[in-house]
């Protein structure tokens, strides 16, 4: 609240008390609520139980994005103007007395009543004066003053920073992808086209590590961080080490064919040190979590990018147990194996090579992998593909036990945004 400085009253407190009308302190709380103008006459206490008459004028402050951010309240002295209050200290006083004494606490207000000239009024009409008439037109508005910085620092709420955020976001949900599909399926990236944009996505990601050692942050105490020493601390402290594992260029390096296998798996399993990032993405949308219908299509997404991720570890239990490296030998109760007897494309073994050939395309057995992780998510299990080794059955049991957790949250969250919605139509409080 902030008291006007003409009044008599400015820097105290007012309260509600015995004496004051209840259905005025509701019309208050409903003008607060509804964030609108509004003036009152009430009678409300001082901290020494003192009981005024205020004329309370009541005016909403938007910023710049017509956002009520705070109320600005005045306070007139009226009390002389009103019925002398009968409180425990004038009690048996005649109402003369009570008049006295009333004028008496009120000199400040009877000087603020003296006449003036016309001039005077004229000189002395203020922009304070207009406020108070609480015309939406002439209301202040509320802006928070940008923080000055060095001349090669971004302030992190700044348009550009917001944007290049998005970006980021995108491209990082675009790895969470792709990152785990080449490291089960081993895809080596001999596509120039998808080698080019991952190469472009890493150079992105390099030059996001650049912006962050120039980006402002939030302190402990609430207040943004300028200096280019602290900034750089603080960045090299948290995300510095996951971005830079994030940017190298583990593709490149798959793409050449003189590359060791072993080295080759190495860099593949370094990839998923990107998934790493996806702790900003879910920093990023935190403030999105307050409107239901944005939790529900969050929670979609998560579900889709967890039955992908679960379809690129079972595909990897089925090629690790297919063929027994040992003995050279298929397993014919594996899934993989009945899986290409089903769809005609068995596994061929090539004597003059002494390896195992054929089988289903790399695209066939991503659908299908996908297919089996969203039916056994959702609890349905039609059985065509179905677990047959024990390592198998785990993770498929595992994998229930994910999609029975989802559905409860899911469900809890979508009925809580269903009684939401009710609420804004039917005007609940």
């Amino acid at each position: 609240f902030t008291p006007s400085n003409t009044c008599s009253v400015t820097g105290n407190i007012f309260m509600y008390g015995e004496l004051t009308d209840k259905k005025t302190i509701e019309k208050v709380r409903q003008t607060f609520d509804n964030y609108e103008s509004n003036c009152f006459e009430v009678l409300l206490y001082k901290k020494n139980r003192t009981p005024v008459w205020f004329y309370m004028q009541i005016a909403p402050i938007r910023n710049e994005h017509e956002k009520v951010v705070l109320f600005l309240c005045t306070f007139k002295d009226i009390t002389l103007f009103k019925q002398p209050i009968e409180d425990d200290s004038t009690k048996g006083w005649t109402k003369f007395a009570r008049l006295t004494r009333a004028l008496t606490n009120s000199r400040s207000v009877l000087q603020q009543l003296t006449p003036m000239n016309k001039t005077e009024v004229v000189h002395k009409h203020s922009r304070l004066a207009e406020v108070l008439q609480l015309g939406s037109d002439i209301l202040p508005q509320y802006k928070q003053e940008a923080p000055k910085t060095p001349p090669h620092i971004i302030l992190h709420y700044c348009a550009f920073k917001t944007t290049w955020d998005w970006v980021i976001l995108i491209l990082t949900f675009y790895t969470a992808i792709m990152v785990p599909y080449n490291v089960s399926f081993k895809t080596k990236q001999n596509n120039i086209a998808w080698l080019v944009l991952d190469s472009v996505v890493d150079v992105i990601f390099l030059v996001d590590i650049v912006l962050n050692f120039h980006t402002t942050f939030v302190g402990p105490g609430g207040e943004v961080i300028s200096d280019p020493k602290l900034i750089r601390m603080n960045y090299l402290k948290t995300w510095f080490v996951i971005d830079l594992l994030s940017c190298l260029p583990y593709d490149i390096i798959n793409a050449f064919e003189n590359v060791d296998e072993g080295i080759s798996s190495l860099f593949s399993s370094l990839k998923v040190v990107r998934l790493l990032r996806l702790g900003r993405v879910a920093r990023k949308l935190d403030h999105y979590l307050e409107y239901g219908a944005a939790v529900l299509v969050l929670l979609v997404c998560v579900f889709g990018l967890v039955a992908h991720w679960l379809a690129c570890i079972w595909y990897s239990i089925g090629d690790y147990e297919v063929i027994d490296e040992v003995t050279n030998t298929i397993q014919m109760d594996s899934w993989l194996y009945q899986l290409a007897l089903s769809i005609g494309t068995p596994y061929r073994y090539n004597t003059s090579a002494g390896i195992w050939e054929g089988g289903p395309s790399k695209d066939s057995l991503y659908v299908s992998s996908l297919y089996f992780t969203m039916t056994s998510l959702t609890t349905i299990g039609f059985g065509n593909i179905a677990p047959t080794t024990d390592v198998e059955k785990m993770f498929s049991v595992a994998m229930m036990m994910v999609g029975c957790k989802y559905f409860n949250v899911f469900i809890k969250n979508y009925y809580y945004w269903q009684f939401s919605w009710l609420q804004s139509q039917i005007g609940l409080k």
